[in-house]
This record gives structure tokens, C-alpha cells and sequence, in this order.
């Protein structure tokens, strides 16, 4: 038996009047997805348990199986498990954003933030930027590391942990009122903007017309991540196809395998039919249990505030990745257990997470059972199916409860 998990981030939505008031899950033509609902079972599930902020971080590691109340020590130190940086217990880890801020207003505190990815920038440009913080912002105790595209690491040696606002939370608001308490995470982003703004390479953006990435913003601060092995919890070898630091970060603290796909950006670009064909020859030639692909574009669409280009993510995920990935392990003759939700919602009228349930959907290969005729928020929720309890459901996929 074969297990798969479809992480589609960020898909739940709420009803748009632009829609007629359908979410974008409905809106979305997903023919394969469609084939799978009468014969599974459907419902909603609790991701992120009261309390706790909806972030990826506390999500995902409640979908793969670790109960974030636990396990959670922070966003950006399990991406420092990505990049490979190796944290003592009194380091702390701080996510870096390159963000877009406007350009207009003379004070740094009265800039607004336009993009929290700076027009998703490659991570080659993004590297260059990081580079030049390196050399103006140098400081003892603090290191820049290079991540993916917008999302990059600071290391503070002997710090501590304060509270700091993600950038995709505050799109179009006034940054004053959400700047760290912290002097020197301050003073260090201001200085980031003097040396990112006028750099040759977001001149030429803006010659483009991109985004320029003119700023860094210090977010998701934690310590060093004490991940049990995944292997031990659950009897499975597994597999993490992501585009993702935060996600590889998880895989690697957990001891799952990272697999690579060419292409694969963490875009509405990415390479949705690679992580498939990625994730079937992981079961079927090299060993794997379980394979979790992970898919970031309809949450990058969802904060850009683009139900078209959510829709569109959605659609791909089915089409590239879904429909093939079952098909290929029918003709390789797998038995497989398939489990589709998103992590959480990131409703586009809002470009942010929500702590609400999200739908999830169920496929046993070898057992049909009475399903619904579409997967989506309305139908999962009228199931009467409900899973409070989210690093649980992974159980149920296993078999194992």
C-alpha cells in the first residue's frame, strides 16, 4: 500500500461576490478531483489549534503528522533546516522576507507594504540583494543566509524571541505601527532599505516593471526544532516533493527524504507535473511509503488577492498533479490511499491566513465508499464529517486509527 498526501496551500477560500458567490475551490474546473469525490470520503479538519497563529509552519506540521502544540518552536527555524544551517540551542532563527514597500513617503516608518514577494523575485536576483545586506548591514551575532525566491534566514547568536508581524498580515497598511520592538532588527531594516532601493539590480526591475525588492522584514522568530523521526511515529519511509524551505525544513527535521524537481518555484509557475512523476517513481522504484507533494501556488494567489490565478492554481493541481499522479500509480498496479486538503484558508478578499477548518478528501484505490459529488468548503462541511483534532487525520490516512 501506497500513501500520498496532496497539499494544495492556501486553497480554501470564502464565497466571492465576483464568483456568484462560489469560492474559488468551486469555481475551479477539476475533473479529476470530480472522479475521485463519490467514491471518498469527504470533511472538514482543524489544522491549526486554538490558540496557535495560521501559519504554514503550524499546518503543515499538523496535516504530516506532529502536533504543532508540541512541536512548534517557530516558522523560520525549521527553514534553517532547509537551508542546511546547523543552530545551537541559544541561536535564533529569523525569517527574511524582500519585500516591495512604497517609495513615496519620506519616513521609513510611514511606507506601505505593496508585495510581500517582491514579484515572486527568482532566488538568483533575490541572492544578489542578500548579498549586498551581508556587506552594508554586517554585525557580530547576525548572519544573512540565502533561501528561495522572497524567503531567506537571519541568525542571531545568544538571542531571544520576540514578537514580530508576518508581511503578508499587513499588505497596504502603514508599516509604523508594525516594526519590531527590537533597536537592531529596526535599525537594520530601515538601513535595508536604503541599500536595496538604490541597488542596479531593482533600478533595472523597475525599468521592467517590477516590483523593486527594496526592503527586508524580520518575521517568524524561533529556536532550534526538536522533530521525533517520522519513520518511528508512523512505521513509513517518506518523501517531501516542495519548492519550499519551511517544508523541506520539516521533511529534513523529521528524517524524510527531500527530492528535488527542475522547475519547481513556489509559483503559480512551478513545475506541478514534475512533482508528480517525482512522487510516483518515490513509491513505486525507490522505496517509499509516502510521498507528500506540496503546492504553494494558491496561496501565493490568495495573498496577491487573485481568485483568476487561484482558480487557475487549482486547476493545475488537478490536472498536472492529481489526475496523472493516480493514474500512474493505477498503471504500476499500487494499491494507494490519497488524501487532498489545503493546510489552511488564505481567503483572497482578506491576502491572508485564517485559522478556519479546511475541506479534506480521502481516496482508498482498493474501497469505494458513499462520497459527495464535488469536494469543496460547502460540501465537506454538510458531510457532517468533522476531524478537530488535525495531527490525527494522518492516522486515518495510514490506517492507523
Amino acid at each position: 500500500m501506497k500513501y500520498v498526501i496532496v497539499l494544495c496551500d492556501g486553497a480554501a477560500d470564502e464565497p466571492l461576490e465576483e464568483l456568484g458567490g462560489r469560492t474559488p475551490l468551486q469555481a475551479a474546473e477539476t475533473p479529476n478531483t470530480d472522479k475521485l469525490a463519490p467514491k471518498s470520503e469527504i470533511g472538514m479538519v482543524r489544522t491549526v489549534p486554538a490558540g496557535m497563529a495560521p501559519g504554514s509552519d503550524t499546518a503543515n506540521l499538523s496535516v504530516i503528522g506532529y502536533d504543532p502544540k508540541e512541536y512548534y518552536t517557530g516558522r523560520s527555524p525549521l527553514e534553517a533546516l532547509s537551508i542546511g544551517v546547523d543552530m545551537e540551542p541559544s541561536d535564533v532563527a529569523f525569517r527574511c522576507n524582500i519585500v516591495t514597500l512604497t517609495e513615496a513617503q519620506d519616513c521609513y516608518e510611514d511606507r506601505v507594504i505593496v508585495d510581500h514577494s517582491s514579484d515572486e523575485i527568482s532566488t538568483e536576483d533575490a541572492a544578489v540583494l542578500i548579498e549586498a545586506l551581508k556587506e552594508g548591514l554586517e554585525r557580530e551575532g547576525y548572519e544573512f543566509y540565502v533561501g528561495t525566491s522572497y524567503r531567506h534566514l537571519l541568525i542571531q547568536k545568544e538571542g531571544r524571541v520576540v514578537e514580530l508581524t508576518a508581511p503578508h498580515d499587513i499588505l497596504t497598511r502603514r508599516i509604523g505601527d508594525y516594526l519590531p520592538a527590537d533597536p537592531i532588527l529596526r535599525e537594520m531594516m530601515e538601513k535595508s532599505y536604503d541599500i536595496l532601493s538604490v541597488h542596479p539590480l531593482n533600478v533595472e526591475r523597475k525599468r521592467q516593471g517590477k516590483n523593486p525588492a527594496n526592503s527586508a522584514w524580520f518575521w517568524g522568530a524561533g529556536t532550534k526544532p526538536m522533530l521525533t523521526s517520522f519513520e518511528e511515529k508512523f512505521g513509513k519511509k517518506g518523501a517531501m516533493i516542495s519548492a519550499v524551505d519551511l517544508l523541506k525544513g520539516i521533511a529534513t527535521g523529521a528524517g524524510m527524504h527531500n527530492i528535488s524537481v527542475d522547475g519547481a518555484n513556489g509559483g503559480l509557475h512551478t513545475n506541478y507535473a514534475g512533482k508528480a512523476k517525482a512522487a510516483v517513481k518515490a513509491l513505486t522504484q525507490e522505496g517509499y511509503d509516502f510521498a507528500y507533494i506540496h503546492v504553494e501556488a494558491p496561496d501565493e494567489m490568495g495573498h496577491q488577492g487573485s481568485f483568476k490565478n487561484k482558480i487557475t492554481a487549482i486547476e493545475n493541481i488537478d490536472a498536472h498533479i492529481i489526475g496523472p499522479a493516480a493514474e500512474m500509480l493505477e498503471a504500476a498496479g499500487e494499491e494507494f490511499r490519497m488524501l487532498i486538503l489545503p493546510d489552511h484558508p488564505t481567503p483572497v478578499s482578506v491576502r491572508t491566513h485564517t485559522g478556519d477548518p479546511v475541506p479534506y478528501l480521502l481516496y482508498d484505490s482498493r474501497n469505494a465508499v458513499q462520497g459527495l459529488a464535488s469536494y469543496d468548503e460547502e460540501s465537506a462541511r454538510s458531510s457532517g464529517i468533522r476531524e478537530e483534532v488535525g495531527h490525527t487525520l494522518i492516522s486515518r490516512l495510514f490506517e492507523q486509527k
